[in-house]
């Protein structure tokens, strides 16, 4: 592969706009937002409500398309597929998790973390390995017959990393990941996130409101009026250095 093709960024926005609605009504989202987001990146997205964060990630999870653009991922254009392309783009590249956990109540931690295999079509051995493994790996492992009700918000939390992880997918999309949590439990979600950035070189794409936990990330991009303002380095991120290989307690 050519030096030019390596550089290339895993994730390239140009022009992408938003628009909802018709008429008086109509809003205008995103505004011709451009982007380019490499492969191992940590980024924290950062911004008033209203601002197009919310939006920006929903494009780029495919969850939504936009009204007009380009959105490339590895070089291929998301905004041309089908809808049935981007749900298989979705289910082998990206990996989300969200603000409410979005776990199933009368479900087991193991039978949630499942699930992806299930949609994509694994065996059932499979599919109980890859999810016993994942658990493991976010300080889990023992816990893969308690149902949510059982596990504490930070738990929940963690099983739905593991979740978004079963799949080795190239980028995690986390929505407000520690929205839901008190300080330490933030702190213990925050730590794991940026373990499998620097063990795994999963791209990590955050949205969130809370500075103290957009420190962790090495880039800041912040959305002002469905723009970006501002697209910067962190300086200092959160446990820079620090040893990642230790797991979080149960």
């Amino acid at each position: 592969m050519s030096e030019a093709v390596d550089k290339l960024p895993l994730i390239r926005l140009r022009g992408i706009t938003k628009v909802y609605g018709e008429g008086q009504a109509q809003l205008m989202a995103l505004k011709g937002i451009d982007l380019d987001i490499h492969a191992g990146e940590f980024i924290a997205v950062m911004g008033p409500s209203g601002s197009g964060k919310s939006t920006a990630m929903n494009t780029l999870g495919c969850l939504d398309t936009p009204s007009a653009g380009e959105y490339l991922f590895q070089g291929v254009h998301v905004e041309r597929l089908s809808r049935d392309q981007r749900a298989r783009l979705r289910r082998r590249f990206l990996g989300f998790v969200f603000q409410g956990y979005n776990l199933l109540a009368r479900t087991s931690a193991q039978e949630n973390v499942e699930l992806p295999l299930l949609y994509r079509g694994e065996s059932a051995a499979m599919r109980r390995q890859a999810a016993q493994e994942a658990l493991a790996s976010v300080g889990l492992a023992g816990w893969e017959t308690h149902t949510p009700a059982e596990l504490s918000g930070g738990q929940q939390q963690r099983v739905a990393i593991a979740r978004a992880i079963v799949t080795q997918p190239a980028v995690l999309l986390a929505d407000e990941p520690t929205g839901n949590l008190d300080t330490a439990r933030s702190r213990e979600i925050m730590d794991l996130i940026r373990m499998l950035n620097v063990q795994r070189g999963i791209t990590v794409v955050m949205v969130t409101h809370e500075p103290d936990m957009a420190a962790y990330a090495r880039r800041l991009v912040r959305f002002v009026d469905g723009e970006i303002a501002s697209d910067e380095p962190n300086p200092h991120p959160v446990g820079e250095g620090a040893d990642t290989s230790v797991a979080l307690p149960a």
